[in-house]
C-alpha cells in the first residue's frame, strides 16, 4: 500500500519495458474502487476512454514515449472506505501512427442500436 493524506496529490507513472523505441503508451482508463476485486459496484472513473472525469486529474509531459505520467487528488469513498484501489488500462501503439487509438485522445464510445 501507498499511504497519502486526503486531498494530497498522488503522482503516478507507467513505464513500458520494451527495447522497441517506436512504441508509445497512452492512459485510456483509470477507475478507483474501495474493493480491489470489484471495479463496477462502487467505482469512480478518473479517466475513461481517454476522457478526463476527475477535475484534479492532470497529465505530465515525458521526454520518453515509454512513460505515461499523471496525477490526481487522493480521496475516500463516502467517508466509510479509507482504502482506494486503482485499475488502469493503458494502450501500446506505434509511435507516430496518428490513426491509432493512442493519438485519438478522448473518445466517447457510441452505443450500438438494437435491431428488430
Amino acid at each position: 500500500p501507498y499511504y497519502v493524506d486526503l486531498n494530497q496529490n498522488l503522482y503516478l507513472q507507467a513505464c513500458l519495458h520494451s527495447s522497441d523505441r517506436n512504441l508509445t503508451i497512452f492512459v485510456d482508463t483509470c477507475v478507483a474502487s474501495p474493493d480491489p476485486h470489484d471495479f463496477n459496484t462502487l467505482a469512480y472513473d478518473i479517466i475513461k476512454h481517454g476522457c478526463v472525469r476527475d477535475s484534479s486529474y492532470a497529465t505530465y509531459h515525458s521526454p520518453n514515449s515509454h512513460l505515461a505520467r499523471f496525477k490526481f487528488n487522493a480521496f475516500e469513498f463516502i467517508r466509510r472506505h479509507t482504502s482506494v484501489y486503482l485499475r488502469c488500462e493503458l494502450l501500446v501503439c506505434r509511435l507516430g501512427d496518428y490513426s491509432s487509438r493512442c493519438y485519438q485522445g478522448c473518445t466517447s464510445r457510441s452505443k450500438r442500436e438494437s435491431s428488430s
